[in-house]
């Protein structure tokens, strides 16, 4: 047998304990610093380059395009003209359609996938992502700016905080992309976009069954009851013709999908399938005069590119207040959808995404939007499937499609004037019936009910209250629940597992044997001020558990803390540490270290308290503790 102190300091072999200085705060601040806001290390290229190496690198590294774009070549241009003439066939419908759901004139839908596509292209990460309008945040900004200002009151106006809620949410966009606080959008975790896009999906299609039914009279609320009363209240007006045209694309867009799902090559005619329906509405309703029977048109659209928006943005503190909300929960929504969507294509391909480039990439995309007349825009996933199965290689897609809607600006604008409402509810509401993911919600209450639970308190927070009120209750639920992970860490026994020299969670693995006169306990998370009780109590409640089920002679004599899994400590897990020590020593008990890590040995270094528990009551391993620990039983 080897002396304990010996074991411990491992004389003259590789298992010896670092008890060097601590780092200085300058080290350590740098090192948390640069895992907080660069945890992927984006300038680990720079390291032994020339100055003018660096420079040209950071060009690359802030500006994508300068990438791809020098080695870009005739054969990917092909791939990206195709994918990008497809997307800008579904960039109309869906531009004129959600910008009447934001309640604004629908030339402003096309102006949006004009600008913003060649910003994104410029400053955009994602070869996939296929940048306009989203049904979701249009749904937002329009009931968030209509508790100010109703569009009917003063349509100006109106249009005016919706400029500035867009130029609102793409200055938060840019602050978090260059300041890299992505770990804010994280907070709304897959449950709660789940939930939240299902709820908005309903309320969206229930939205729609104003074009689909002719009604001339509707609610402003967007909950489900509201609309429900309104469609019953208003019943009378009902137009028959209306309702069955609305049923017809309804079905043509149903069956493009079906097609689409049998056969996937066939991916276009789900594409071009709004497109149609747009044409045939138009023809059909100059043709057969659709008005006269209560077949509602778009109206006049304006010929020539975005005019600019810069005098158009309001500030009156009167208002300011619906832009700033609009703003916000705009800003973390279409991040959080578009960056989720970049993502899970460029993994599909084998690639990744920079999410703080893409912020900054959607900021500066709406910021510029605002000024040039668009609303807010981010990565729609319809658009993206689009792209991604036309075969885009590069952002040049994203240039393809803003050539063709200039081109549609220039001189097809006035002809979807006759484009019929009913034809863009049926639109709408074909593309929202996809974002209820039933399979996904029956997968979390399979797997995890209390992420169900976060799904379902989006879901209905949104269809029965309100869009805000349902994201806030569910990430509510997340953070309580996050909140418990902290304040609840997990503790277990480990015992041996016979045969081996491996210790394991006795819970996990029932036939791992206990050691005698010894509890092995491992820790896995921070000791800090918000668990450090519950730590101590749970510590506590083992040795006593553990007593319980021993016969005097085998009364604990030493309890091993593995701290490998703690990751920090604080001042507070400190002194926790030091009360469980003096409570254990009470009992003729002796507690030993284990593994601690390099930020958490510092501080029992400068808090003296490894100079308290004595420099022989620290170890490398559990198997080094033990064999001391029966070195000392055997004296």
């Amino acid at each position: 047998m080897i002396p304990m102190e010996a074991a411990v300091r491992g004389e003259g072999g590789a298992g010896k304990v670092n008890f060097s200085a601590p780092r200085n705060f300058s080290t350590v601040f740098k090192s948390d610093l640069k895992e907080t806001l660069f945890p992927d290390d984006p300038f680990h290229d720079f390291k032994g380059k020339t100055l003018p190496e660096k420079a040209k690198k950071s060009v690359k590294y802030f500006v994508p395009i300068f990438q791809w774009l020098p080695s870009y070549t005739t054969k990917l241009f092909m791939y990206d003209l195709l994918a990008g003439v497809t997307i800008a066939s579904l960039a109309i419908p869906q531009g004129i359609s959600y910008a009447k759901l934001a309640n604004i004139p629908p030339v402003i839908g096309l102006y949006s996938s004009f600008v913003p596509p060649l910003i994104y292209a410029v400053f955009g990460n994602s070869k996939h992502l296929a940048v306009g309008t989203v049904a979701s945040s249009s749904l937002i900004i329009a009931g968030a700016i209509e508790k100010r200002v109703h569009e009917a009151d003063d349509p100006q106006l109106y249009l005016n905080l919706i400029l500035t809620a867009t130029l609102i949410s793409g200055l938060i966009q840019l602050i978090l992309g260059v300041f890299r606080l992505g770990i804010l959008v994280d907070f709304l975790s897959h449950s709660t976009i789940t939930g939240f896009m299902g709820g908005t999906a309903i309320i969206i299609c229930l939205q729609q069954l104003k074009g689909i039914f002719g009604l001339k009279h509707f609610t402003t609320h967007t909950d489900v009851v509201s609309v429900t009363k309104a469609i019953f209240k208003n019943k009378h007006e009902i137009r028959w013709e209306c309702t069955l045209v609305g049923i017809i694309f309804l079905i043509f867009l149903h069956l493009a999908k079906m097609v689409k799902q049998r056969k996937p090559k066939l991916f276009w005619v789900s594409a071009i399938a709004p497109m149609v329906v747009v044409a045939v509405g138009c023809i059909f309703a100059y043709a057969a005069n659709a008005e006269k029977y209560g077949i509602a048109i778009v109206g006049p659209l304006k010929k020539g590119i975005n005019p600019p928006s810069l005098k158009n943005l309001d500030f009156d503190p009167k208002y300011i207040s619906a832009p700033i909300e609009a703003g916000v929960i705009t800003a973390f929504v279409a991040l959080a959808e578009g960056i989720a969507i970049g993502r899970s294509f460029a993994l599909m391909a084998n690639q990744q995404i920079d999410g703080n480039k893409e912020m900054i990439a959607f900021g500066l995309m709406n910021i510029v939007g605002s000024l040039t007349s668009c609303y807010i825009t981010t990565g729609p996933f319809s658009k993206t499937a689009v792209n991604y199965n036309a075969g885009c290689k590069t952002q040049m897609a994203n240039v393809v499609m803003s050539v063709c809607m200039l081109l549609t600006l220039f001189f097809l604008a006035p002809l979807f004037s006759y484009t019929p409402l009913v034809a863009l509810s049926a639109i709408i509401m074909s593309a929202m019936l996809g974002l209820i993911e039933y399979d996904k919600a029956y997968h979390l209450y399979k797997t995890d009910k209390f992420d169900f639970l976060i799904c379902m308190a989006a879901f209905l927070g949104v269809a029965f209250i309100s869009m805000d009120v349902g994201l806030m209750l569910s990430v509510g639920l997340a953070l309580v629940r996050a909140l418990l992970y902290v304040a609840r860490p997990a503790s277990s026994k480990l015992g041996n597992i016979p045969d081996t020299s491996l210790y394991r969670d006795v819970e996990q693995y029932p036939g791992a044997i206990n050691i005698p006169k010894t509890l092995v306990l491992q820790l896995g998370s921070p000791i800090y001020f918000a668990n450090s009780s519950y730590i101590r109590e749970r510590i506590l409640r083992w040795v006593r558990d553990e007593q319980a089920n021993k016969d005097s002679q085998d009364d604990v004599e030493y309890v091993l803390l593995d701290l490998g899994g703690v990751t920090s400590i604080d001042i507070t897990g400190v002194e926790t540490l030091i009360e469980i020590r003096r409570s254990l020593e009470v009992k003729e008990i002796k507690v030993v270290i284990v593994n601690p890590r390099l930020e958490v040995m510092e501080k029992l270094i400068v808090t003296d308290f490894v100079d308290k528990i004595g420099k022989d009551s620290i170890f490398l391993s559990i198997k080094d503790a033990i064999e001391g620990c029966k070195f000392s039983l055997a004296q």
